[in-house]
């Protein structure tokens, strides 16, 4: 059968090097498009002082398979590192003071009775109500909810501000009384309609076999899988400026210039999407458009250590929306990973929210070092700083996405060749963009009767 003329890629992000990757290795050779300088998206590393910083994401979820395949299909695998979990302890910002997070907590569900008794971080009354959700009995199938709605009625409103949202907020960076349950806790909405509590049902629920550590990244930092995944595509950097269907395929305008493809593959933020979309089905481009982003910002610390005072045990602390100011959360790097950090050196990886968006450099770092102080008695001053600001790139998965969804994938069927990726739509991990690029080069391969990978 003869092979397409071009695949073009638009988005350079993980989802568009997944689907560039699986591509080639099914024997298309696709031409991808990505705007900024370099290719990656939200995946960034560089090295300072011998640290090594990742501006945005750090690590993936072992528990979900697609990231590890690809970084053994690449040939990472003997670099891929786990998580220090025998040092795994997170705190909670609450009047001020750092309070441990219990032990036996998935996400914000208990499965230990003694650390939750012996916890500061929630009253007892909350603890009670904690305790007698195990005897909630099925009720079938719910509404869809807000994930607000959803955990109030199993554990309580402060269950909510100190654990599910600081936790949360470290993943979509969003706000549980518009996120919707059924897509950012689907594991959960399924566990209340089989036993009807959640605390029975996760303990219920078979263990997934040991196999490390939770989280898990690359040694010297996931630009390694960017870099590994480059050579798969014909990359062009440029702004993509419309899309437009022909009697053959597409036709696509990228500086100035067009380019023929028969299948084109839409790996740019919804937002992004919906501009370039627009044209080819107007109710398409507005479901995209109205998918919304939140904006962050990652600040690297690096101190001297024999200037940094403060003991560090853990990974670091999560500050919850009524404590927050500007840091939403703190990674202590060296004790979350090794060989990211020389033994002379010491790195704190801070999240700030949108506001910090249009903030100057030194007013963030100023910020900063007032928290951290406030916070932690950080006296050191630190020797350099990183900022990255990441406008529009945490898709939030409000009430109604599972029907947007439905709709949005109703109209891609009826424009051959057209396909969607991105954190915009089935998860926004890792993990979940490296299985949508995956699955839409397969479904690409099929379609022009090539072998997938």
């Amino acid at each position: 059968m003869e092979l397409p003329k071009r695949v073009i890629i638009i988005g350079g992000g993980i989802s568009g090097l997944s689907a560039a990757y699986y591509l080639n290795r099914s024997g298309i050779r696709p031409t991808l498009i990505e705007k900024a300088p370099q290719t990656g998206g939200v995946i960034r590393t560089s090295v300072q002082q011998g640290c090594v910083i990742e501006a945005g994401p750090d690590s993936f979820l072992a528990t979900k398979p697609a990231a590890l395949d690809l970084i053994r299909e690449v040939g990472l695998e003997d670099q891929v590192i786990g998580s220090n979990d025998r040092q795994r302890i997170t705190y909670i910002l609450k009047n001020g003071k750092l309070a441990r997070l219990p032990d036996g907590l998935m996400m914000m569900v208990p499965t230990k009775i003694m650390p939750l008794i012996r916890t500061g971080l929630l009253s007892w009354s909350t603890k009670i109500r904690m305790g007698l959700e195990y005897l909630r009995r099925p009720n079938g199938p719910q509404p869809e909810r807000s994930v607000y709605d959803f955990l109030l009625d199993h554990y309580g409103e402060e269950s909510i501000d100190y654990l599910a949202e600081p936790l949360l907020a470290g993943v979509y960076g969003g706000d549980p009384k518009q996120m919707s349950a059924n897509s950012v806790l689907p594991r959960f909405v399924e566990i209340e309609t089989r036993y009807g509590s959640l605390t029975r049902g996760v303990m219920a629920s078979p263990r997934p076999k040991e196999s490390g550590s939770i989280f898990k990244t690359l040694k010297n930092g996931l630009g390694q899988l960017v870099e590994a995944l480059r050579p798969s595509a014909d990359i062009l950097h440029g702004t993509v400026e419309s899309v437009e269907r022909t009697d053959a395929g597409f036709s696509v305008r990228t500086n100035g210039n067009w380019m023929e493809a028969d299948q084109v593959v839409v790996a740019t933020p919804a937002g992004d999407a919906a501009g370039l979309i627009q044209s080819l089905n107007a109710e398409l481009g507005d479901l995209l458009r109205n998918i919304p982003y939140n904006s962050s910002v990652t600040l690297a610390l690096g101190y001297r250590k024999n200037t940094f005072h403060h003991p560090l045990k853990g990974f670091g602390f999560l500050v919850p929306k009524r404590e927050r100011i500007y840091l939403a959360a703190c990674t202590w790097v060296g004790n979350k990973f090794n060989y990211r950090v020389p033994d002379d050196m010491v790195l704190l990886r801070c999240f700030m929210g949108g506001d910090a968006l249009n903030e100057n450099d030194e007013a963030l770092v100023q910020a900063a070092q007032r928290e951290l102080r406030s916070i932690m008695a950080l006296a050191a001053v630190p020797v350099f700083h990183q900022i990255s600001r990441w406008p529009k790139a945490m898709a939030q998965y409000i009430v109604g996405h599972e029907t947007r969804m439905q709709r949005i994938e109703s109209i891609v069927a009826t424009i051959p060749g057209l396909h969607l990726a991105g954190n915009g739509y089935y998860g926004i991990g890792i993990p979940d963009c490296i299985r949508l690029g995956k699955e839409t080069a397969t479904k690409i391969s099929r379609l022009v009767g090539c072998r997938a990978g």
